[in-house]
């Protein structure tokens, strides 16, 4: 059940990301069912009798699946066609990764309630964050495009078109920064503050810890240059690309080491 749930959110993922956007009514439609197949996926593979089942596919997976959501209810109110040819694409690779590499199951048993809220708050720091990491690439091109000396139509100029002005998405891009921030923040201090209630153990200085904190600065960084002094532009894309890039190495980066090149469980 779990295989034709996966293969069928591909399926509608990528037929998503395929229609036109003259079909408006369409794509929202698909999205949504595409969006609750995803879910019902996830929920049956992560979800085990007094068990998690966590690993780096499954994480980016939850990740998609809360920028598919947040897509949506973006594209009504302000006309973000064009990020679904970013998102649907990369929903349906995370489906399929998460269908190879299923992960461990970590026993919830031993584990404080913390844990699962724990997992809860960073995997929406990871999903916000990971769709102002799609919309500030949609900039990057949109700007792009704004100074190219061509105006050929071609498959991804015509959904550029459709976005809203610049200042429109970068106003849009800090308030999803700010709600991602601030979800990281409470991930970072749960996991200081409650480290040996959720792990069993003191908080360690590890690979994780060092690429999760320096995401935060980046992030903190940008938020104060924002308000302080302004930053908008490439300065803004460029600390936003970087702070995610730092973020998905803290976690997913880690996992998939260990997963797909040591072959090792949980760690």
């Amino acid at each position: 059940m779990q295989t034709y749930l996966f293969i069928a959110a591909i399926a509608l993922y990528l037929l998503c990301a395929a229609l036109p956007s003259r079909r408006g009514t369409l794509v929202s439609a698909v999205t949504v069912v595409a969006w609750m197949v995803h879910g019902a996926g996830l929920w049956t593979d992560v979800a085990a009798d007094g068990s998690l089942r966590l690993g780096f596919a499954a994480m980016l997976s939850s990740a998609l699946w809360v920028s598919v959501a947040a897509y949506w209810i973006e594209n009504r109110n302000f006309g973000l066609d064009g990020l679904r040819r970013l998102v649907m694409p990369a929903a349906a690779l995370t489906v399929a990764l998460q269908a190879i590499y299923p992960g461990a199951l970590i026993p919830l048993g031993d584990k404080t309630p913390l844990f699962g809220w724990h997992i809860a708050v960073a995997t929406l720091a990871y999903s916000t964050l990971t769709i102002a990491a799609f919309h500030a690439v949609l900039m990057a091109l949109q700007e792009a495009r704004l100074h190219a000396a061509t105006d050929r139509k071609t498959f991804l100029s015509g959904a550029l078109d459709q976005l809203p002005a610049l200042l429109t998405m970068e106003k849009l891009l800090f308030r999803m920064i700010g709600i991602g921030f601030t979800l990281l923040t409470l991930t970072v201090l749960s996991g200081i503050v409650f480290s040996e209630q959720l792990f069993g153990q003191a908080l360690k200085w590890d690979h994780k810890s060092a690429f999760t904190m320096l995401s935060w600065l980046l992030f903190a960084a940008l938020l104060a240059g924002r308000r302080l002094r302004g930053w908008r532009g490439k300065t803004a894309l460029s600390f936003t690309l970087a702070g995610f890039a730092t973020l998905l190495l803290a976690y997913v980066g880690s996992r998939f080491v260990f997963e797909v090149v040591l072959h090792k469980g949980w760690a």
